[in-house]
């Protein structure tokens, strides 16, 4: 290998994945770095080049080696593995093991893992270029690679014998206009320093007579960029153009991420509290009972004075990498225990920390005598003030996050490390100034009832991981919190006070609602297994989504009045072949069997071109989405879809089992499938027939409803699919997942079309994520859905929100509703109505979240 080049080869034959095309917004937003993917056909991943082992996931789903040129390559087998533990996975090599190109890293299960995780795309990340500069040899999605070939090279930045030189060329420039709701905050700065370092340019944002680098993170946001500010963009280089295209689109994007009106929602501290109790800003709602616990955490001792400007900045950048490490292992272990708002906050914590601007900063004050530790304290200070500064909430609420950074790296350069976790009781509703991310990860650890904190914002990344975990937290409560005590405080984080020596009523009340919430979910799964009847007397089925045999039996322990959708594609994937019959039927059986003759709906193969099997290889389209999937695919592959008839026809009784045919567009689909199972059925010597039923998951098929229920035996709406083809928003796209809501008025619309179209003719059931959502489900009921089917670990709420329903009455609002302009408005008007309800019952309904 020439010293002048780096190669990077396929770690294992299989089918190229521009990291673009990932299904993850991690990866494919280049937020880790650039890179490729590969969808491995073979069970064993290989070194992409020499180098040294330096980072092995506990979970054994992800390692880094580090070449002799500095660059660092991750390679993450498949998506969501995280959570597997390490099932199905066998690491070949330890942290240190110096390893050559080609030589085995570890080995996996493809069928386990095509199970249980969500994809087996495995992404191939540069993580630290090193100075270094990236090109792929391989160009598009759909290309297959033999292990050993050639995907990625890269060159030295500056080769020798030549000067790094500025960028030449005109500026191009651009004006936009900000539609981030929250403002240019850490996320969107980091993914616009990602599409400046991927187009290779230079560029800077010029606002109100500041200027910021387009790689500096820090230098961005503090040009306190608000939604509405106008913003002069200026790029140079040669793909200068195609990067101002590519910010110009974040910028004037709606992130639909957080929401655009965090700080005016959230209930606000009230004017007047008793003597002695502390008004807050309610961050995360809720109310507790325990005893008050000041959390005190001082930043580490580092020395004052530098041993040179050369030692000085090598243990600086030394200290950052590890940080870096630690937190690229925190955001991890975040993703594994499914904790996505910790692992979203430490991904944006990593892109501070490689802030150009605040290295300049600590550099600079190492140049003037400081030492490392206390050079990067005083430019993360100024960095906070600075923040402060801009007077926007959201931006001053983030300098926790600096505070997090700032005693992580001071900590390297401290003999005692990190200050310990102060010893708290279990149960404290604990007393802080602030919080930085970490420390609340680490403090959660020891159960607290609740949070207040002197400072903070409702918008905060403490408040957001607050909310997450269900903790009751109350910010901004000012100098009052100081010296405060008391054995048995009460938090209300629904009034927005701290009540710190309350009296015995005020305690017996409190404790009594919250016996009342536990008594409530006991009641739940107490009556799980009873029928879901309304208040004015409509019965509702409540049945289970499930994968296999296994989720079968959790659904009959769960009072599942039967299964609304067994998804048969996880037979499917992960293997060479298809499944023959017996295999096929064994699995169907096993899950009728567990339900003791309620009805199981098993929807036929869904897979197309966007789910691929490796004997089955569909041709690439440009959107998947609108390819061949479904139904659609048994024109081109008849065997298949009679092998699974004749398998579901072996099971008994034939009476409890639904089949029901995914993606149907129009009656002719459904026909020809009807025409399959009579004469499979005919030949195997069947009199009985099980019923057949379609999926409503295209408007089409919403809109010809009628013509659909005269074939079929049910129709099941997929709300999912559905909403997605309504309002032509992709749902994987992260940055439309906010506005893909069921309940916009168009979609609500076509809901209302199936319903009124199978009136008469066929029960219309829900399996989508709509039937878990306890505003949609409330509506999908009073528009005359027969059954609604969710997750087996949510039926005794739904059931219970059911019982508290009254139907009719809310049938009564479906023409305001549907009249009205967005699904937020619609979301408002049912959040109202439902807590209306509330206040004039005795029995409270489930809060319902807007």
């Amino acid at each position: 290998m020439s010293s002048s080049q780096l190669t990077l080869v396929a770690p294992a034959t299989g089918i190229v994945t521009l990291l673009s095309d990932v299904p993850d917004p991690v990866f494919a937003d280049g937020t880790l770095g650039e890179g490729i993917a590969l969808d491995p056909l073979e069970a064993t991943l290989h070194a992409p080049c020499d180098g040294e082992i330096v980072q092995c996931a506990r979970t054994r789903h992800a390692l880094s080696l580090r070449s002799e040129q500095g660059v660092e390559v991750l390679l993450h087998l498949g998506l969501d593995t995280v959570e597997l533990q390490g099932q199905g996975i066998d690491l070949l090599v330890e942290v240190g093991q110096g390893v050559k190109a080609g030589e085995p890293l570890c080995r996996f299960d493809p069928e386990l893992l095509a199970e249980q995780a969500s994809s087996l795309i495995t992404p191939l990340v540069v993580t630290d270029d090193a100075g270094w500069r990236l090109r792929l040899e391989a160009s598009a999605t759909g290309e297959r690679v033999e292990r050993g070939e050639t995907l990625m090279s890269l060159t030295p930045a500056v080769t020798s014998g030549e000067t790094a030189t500025e960028r030449t060329g005109p500026w191009c420039e651009r004006r936009a206009t900000l539609a981030l709701e929250s403002g240019l905050h850490a996320r969107p700065a980091a993914r616009l320093r990602a599409i400046v370092r991927r187009h290779d340019v230079d560029m800077q944002l010029v606002h109100g007579g500041t200027e910021a680098r387009g790689d500096s993170v820090s230098a961005l946001m503090n040009l306190g960029l608000a939604a509405g500010s106008e913003v002069v963009l200026q790029s140079r280089g040669d793909a200068a153009e195609s990067a101002l295209d590519a910010v110009v689109e974040l910028l004037t994007t709606p992130e639909g991420v957080e929401s655009p009106n965090a700080e005016a929602d959230a209930p606000l501290a009230p004017t007047s509290v008793a003597d002695g109790d502390i008004a807050g800003l309610v961050a995360s709602p809720g109310l507790a009972i325990g005893p008050l616990a000041t959390v005190s955490l001082p930043l580490p001792a580092v020395p004052h004075d530098g041993r040179g400007a050369t030692i000085e900045r090598e243990e600086l950048l030394g200290a950052l990498k590890r940080v870096g490490r630690s937190l690229d292992s925190a955001r991890e272990e975040a993703e594994r225990r499914g904790q996505r708002a910790e692992a979203d906050i430490f991904e944006a914590h990593l892109a501070w920390l490689d802030d150009p601007g605040l290295l300049e900063a600590a550099t600079a004050r190492i140049e003037a005598g400081r030492s490392a530790g206390q050079a990067w304290r005083e430019a993360l200070d100024d960095e906070a003030e600075q923040l402060r500064a801009t007077g926007n909430a959201l931006l001053a609420g983030r300098v926790a996050d600096l505070r997090d950074l700032q005693r992580h790296v001071m900590a390297e350069f401290a003999e005692a490390g990190m200050a310990p976790v102060p010893d708290i009781p279990e149960g404290a509703v604990l007393v802080a100034d602030d919080l930085s991310p970490s420390q609340f990860v680490d403090l959660v650890e020891r159960a607290p009832a609740g949070l207040c904190l002197k400072g903070g914002g409702t918008t905060s990344h403490v408040a957001i991981l607050a909310r997450a975990r269900g903790i009751p937290c109350l910010v901004a409560m000012g100098e009052a919190l100081e010296g405060v005590t008391g054995e048995h405080a009460v938090l209300d984080a629904r009034e927005g006070r701290l009540e710190p020596t309350p009296d015995a009523s005020r305690l017996a009340s409190v404790r009594d609602a919250l016996r009342h919430d536990a008594e409530r979910r006991e009641a739940e799964r107490a009556e799980a297994f009873e029928p879901a009847i309304t208040c004015d007397g409509r019965e509702v089925e409540v049945a289970a989504n499930i994968g296999d045999s296994d989720e079968a039996r959790l659904a009959a322990e769960s009072g599942a009045d039967g299964v609304g959708l067994m998804r048969s594609e996880f037979l499917f994937l992960g293997r060479d072949a298809a499944p023959d019959e017996a295999e096929q039927c064994r699995e169907y059986q096993a899950s009728l069997t567990a339900l003791g003759g309620k009805p199981v709906i098993i929807r036929t193969l869904d897979i197309g071109a966007d789910k691929q099997l490796p004997y089955l290889r569909l041709p690439e389209v440009p959107n998947p989405a609108l390819g061949v999937r479904g139904v659609r695919l048994w024109h081109d592959q008849p065997a298949l879809l009679d092998t699974q008839l004749r398998a579901l026809l072996g099971v008994v009784p034939l009476d409890a089992l639904r089949i029901m045919v995914p993606m149907v567009s129009e009656v002719g689909e459904l026909a020809w499938v009807h025409e399959r199972l009579e004469a499979v059925a005919a030949e195997r010597g069947i009199a009985e027939r099980p019923r057949l039923g379609a999926m409503v998951e295209v408007p089409s098929a919403a809109l010809c409803a009628a013509s659909l229920a005269d074939q079929a035996d049910f129709l099941s709406i997929g709300t999912n699919d559905l909403t997605q083809y309504a309002l032509a928003m992709d749902r994987e796209d992260p940055r439309l997942a906010a506005r893909a809501d069921v309940l916009h008025p168009g979609v609500l619309r076509l809901i209302q079309a199936t319903v009124q179209g199978a009136a008469g003719r066929c029960p219309v059931g829900v399996c989508g994520a709509a039937a878990g959502d306890p505003l949609a489900a409330s509506l999908l009921v009073a528009m005359g859905v027969d059954e609604l089917s969710v997750e087996p670990a949510r039926v005794a709420a739904v059931k219970a929100s059911i019982r508290r329903l009254d139907a009719a009455s809310l049938a009564r609002e479906l023409p305001d509703l549907l009249a009205m302009p967005d699904a937020t408005s619609v979301r408002r008007r049912l959040t109202a109505l439902h807590e209306s309800v509330s206040d004039t019952t005795t029995t409270t309904p489930e809060r319902i979240p807007s």
